[in-house]
């Protein structure tokens, strides 16, 4: 028994010593906190609140129980909604923006105290209904597509004059979606078929109106015709006429001629024989 007390004894003061050791590492781990890249830290304090200075980047050390740190993100950050507003013309529009945005470093513990971590899902969504509401009203529904790079800087302007109350920078602001309600595009598409319609009566007109002019010039051609062989016809008597007739009648018996199954023409008391056809 008494050879075996330094193995107890050893045994006891190993156990001590990793007992020690284990609450020491412990500890350590406790009082330690690591801020990654892209994150800063804002310390609470049992006694004394919020720490009014930011934390940087690293491994860092604190008093456990007494502190906490809280880690925020500032990378930017991408956010989307959507917002149907009236326009100053009383119609709805179906607006989607999208914002890029991050804190104000240097703030953040004033973030913290104010809206906690979860600061720009607190801020931006009612801000951005605000500014859109407020901006929309001032156009016409079809003014917000024909001056949309104009909307697009009010809304901006004022978004980020907004963001700024509450510390946080918007690096861009977009409308990427806009939609009207039913009823405005209704209107708009019987406003395209009347429209197509009026450009449809348009060309009928015209066009009524060139046949109308070639009409005309095709009359004045025909009496300037007759006006000129009545002129002929008066200078060199029933010659012209004659000559005419004997012209047509040439022109038809050789038409008459070309064709197989004519072999004489008739013509007065006697038959005068045109052609033969010769596959018989």
């Amino acid at each position: 028994m008494g050879s075996n007390q330094p193995a107890i004894s050893f045994l006891t003061n190993l156990a001590r010593a990793a007992l020690g050791l284990g609450a020491s590492a412990t500890f350590l781990n406790s009082a330690l906190y690591t801020v990654d890249g892209g994150q800063r830290a804002v310390l609470f304090d049992r006694f004394r609140g919020v720490i009014d200075d930011t934390i940087g980047e690293g491994t860092h050390f604190l008093i456990p129980w007494l502190q906490k740190p809280y880690i925020f993100d500032i990378r930017t950050r991408p956010h989307t909604f959507s917002s149907i507003s009236g326009t100053k013309d009383l119609q709805m529009v179906n607006l989607t923006l999208r914002v890029l945005s991050r804190p104000e470093v240097n703030k953040l513990p004033s973030i913290f105290k104010t809206l906690g971590l979860e600061y720009d899902e607190k801020v931006l969504p009612s801000i951005g209904n605000e500014v859109l509401k407020a901006v929309v009203a001032q156009f016409n529904a079809d003014q917000l597509l024909t001056e949309r790079p104009h909307v697009s800087a009010l809304v901006r302007d004022s978004l980020i004059r907004r963001a700024k109350d509450f510390n946080i920078v918007l690096d861009d602001v977009a409308i990427t979606h806009l939609s009207y309600g039913a009823e405005f595009s209704k209107a708009v598409e019987q406003k395209q078929v009347a429209q197509q319609e009026a450009e449809r009566s348009k060309f009928v007109v015209a066009k009524a109106e060139q046949e109308r002019r070639a009409a005309i010039i095709r009359a004045e051609g025909e009496s300037e015709s007759a006006k000129l062989i009545s002129d002929a016809t008066a200078a060199a008597g029933m010659g012209l006429i004659e000559l005419r007739r004997i012209e047509a009648s040439r022109e038809i018996s050789s038409t008459l001629a070309r064709s197989g199954n004519v072999m004489y023409l008739p013509g007065g008391d006697s038959q005068m024989l045109l052609g033969l056809n010769p596959s018989r």
